[in-house]
């Protein structure tokens, strides 16, 4: 993650957003936004409260209208692909993966943000270029049915669903595409080695393209566990017979980052919601809703056991630009 630029980018963005040159010209940039009056993201948090109550602040804290595309990461990436090439430019600004995002920037479909204020807050090991910015992490755990599944028999560490109890029990999100079934694959490989990942396909993984569909197919007991249960996609299911597990090795993740498109229309109001992403209180309204943040002095805010238990999960591995391509080829021809 980001283990390159580190100490300079943080020195660099503390120091600009102290200046009061800086904050001037952050004001000018606040006017431009409100001028622009309009936003085109797009994300794939499918729809989540804590999206939408962030996404409500920025309009009434702005006066600025949010236009959304809302779609899992594999179609964002395909659509920002074909405008891009296209140079037909709709989408001012995306929430995407830290991988993609790099590969997007060889394709010269990013642009350079410039100074973002709340930058200056991350935490580590989190840090911004003049590309990206990092907005939250996703973190992807099992989801179990507790009617099925008794505490005894959680799954302590993810080798444990190599059990032939578990065969034929288990959901899983598509591993040979971006998006937690891709960043599940590599995070495994790197740590476990193929071996681990061809014991278990024969497990019979049922594959669901729809992870908020996948996890209700668990709360009905359609199946036992759910491989990638997004941490934060798991809050509306409270009352429900689920129950988020955390083993012992960690959990994949996914870091997402802000990022201004190329030939962005409205780019004023692309930095502006970039900088409202990592506002206190958007951060804490992300850490309420179980969802990893990546500033300073969240943690410390919580109340609810729950986000408290998730905020320190650990951390087991991502799937990185340098990998991905041998990662899609191998989990490609695996599951064929």
């Amino acid at each position: 993650m980001k283990k390159y630029r580190m100490l300079g980018a943080v020195v660099v963005a503390a120091g600009i957003a102290a200046t009061p040159a800086a904050a001037q010209d952050w004001d000018s940039v606040v006017a431009a936004a409100k001028k622009e009056g309009t936003v085109t993201v797009y994300h794939a948090q499918f729809g989540t409260p804590h999206w939408r109550k962030v996404i409500q602040a920025f309009k009434d804290k702005y006066g600025i209208d949010v236009k959304e595309f809302d779609t899992r990461a594999s179609e964002l990436t395909e659509r920002v692909r074909v405008e891009q090439t296209s140079q037909h430019y709709v989408a001012d600004v995306e929430f995407h993966g830290e991988a993609t995002i790099g590969q997007q920037r060889q394709g010269n479909f990013i642009a350079e943000h410039g100074d973002i204020p709340n930058a200056a807050n991350l935490r580590p090991p989190f840090v911004a270029d003049k590309w990206a910015v990092p907005a939250w992490v996703q973190v992807i755990c099992p989801l179990v049915n507790t009617t099925l599944v008794k505490p005894a028999d959680e799954p302590k560490v993810w080798s444990d669903l190599l059990d032939p109890k578990w065969k034929g029990r288990l959901l899983s999100d598509d591993m040979a595409a971006i998006g937690s079934g891709q960043t599940t694959f590599a995070a495994f490989a790197k740590a476990y080695g193929m071996q681990f990942l061809q014991k278990l396909k024969e497990q019979n993984l049922v594959f669901d393209h729809d992870l908020q569909q996948a996890s209700r197919r668990v709360a009905r007991g359609e199946y036992s566990v759910l491989l990638q249960q997004i941490i934060a996609f798991a809050s509306p299911l409270k009352g429900l017979p689920v129950k988020v597990v955390l083993p012992e090795d960690g959990c994949p993740y996914t870091l997402i980052e802000g990022a201004v498109l190329n030939g962005a229309p409205h780019p004023n109001a692309a930095r502006l919601l970039i900088n409202h992403l990592l506002d206190p209180q958007s951060q804490l309204t992300y850490a309420e809703a179980w969802m990893g943040i990546t500033t300073k002095g969240v943690a410390d805010k919580l109340s609810d056991p729950d986000a408290r238990r998730f905020a320190d999960v650990k951390l087991l591995g991502t799937a990185t630009l340098e990998d991905r391509e041998a990662m899609q080829k191998a989990a490609t021809e695996m599951f064929k």
